[in-house]
């Protein structure tokens, strides 16, 4: 909990920068900017927790159709082992021994991801993602494979670094778990106990533009 509340105050502080910045997004007039990018997330340091470390990977490739609106591609991979409905980093219930799975989920999915820019760098995102899942016990034995269609409904400021070879993007989310397969048992008693959204969790997105 401590390294997820690290990351939280880190994103928080980089929301706010974001919000005082004046640059603006690649304007219709201006047809000059790079189309393609490539990047990942800031939730990589998770992987350095002493404590149910994630073995998350995730790989951002976008491109700009417009100057207001962007897709992209990210596939990514990660393990967990609580519910997804718990809030990991403003719900005490996150990390609780009597929260936690008889084991873990190990997922694999690829993200489809729109922006569309509203205002200066401030974007509006609709991210989806079909993930296929591994359930395993506490020795890594596999249990049973899942689906899950994952959702984010996110709001982020863009900001431009180095000429605007580099970008951040610190952004605010809804999380909602839209389909999901039936889960084994003892993980879906647990699971059933949260709601398939989870409100206000940071995101912090970094990119090279080529």
């Amino acid at each position: 909990m401590e390294m997820q509340r690290k990351i939280l105050l880190f994103t928080l502080i980089l929301i706010i920068t974001g919000a005082l910045q004046v640059q603006a997004q690649y304007g219709a007039q201006n047809s000059t900017y790079k189309r393609w990018f490539v990047g990942s997330t800031v939730f990589l340091l998770g992987n350095l927790s002493t404590v149910n470390p994630p073995n998350f990977v995730q790989l951002n490739v976008g491109y700009r159709i417009t100057g207001k609106d962007v897709i992209t591609l990210e596939p990514k991979t990660w393990k967990y082992a609580w519910p997804n409905g718990i809030h990991p980093f403003l719900n005490e219930s996150y990390g609780k021994p009597e929260e936690k799975f008889p084991g873990y989920v190990r997922e694999y999915g690829i993200s489809v991801a729109y922006q569309r820019f509203f205002w200066k760098g401030l974007y509006a995102e609709l991210n989806v993602m079909p993930t296929l899942q591994t359930f395993a016990n506490e020795q890594g034995k596999k249990l049973d494979n899942g689906f899950q269609i994952f959702n984010t409904y996110r709001a982020g400021y863009h900001i431009k670094l180095f000429k605007d070879r580099f970008f951040i993007q610190p952004s605010i989310a809804i999380t909602h778990r839209a389909y999901h397969t039936t889960l084994p048992d003892g993980f879906k008693q647990l699971d059933d106990k949260w709601s398939k959204f989870v409100f206000g969790e940071p995101g912090f997105h970094f990119g090279f533009n080529f």
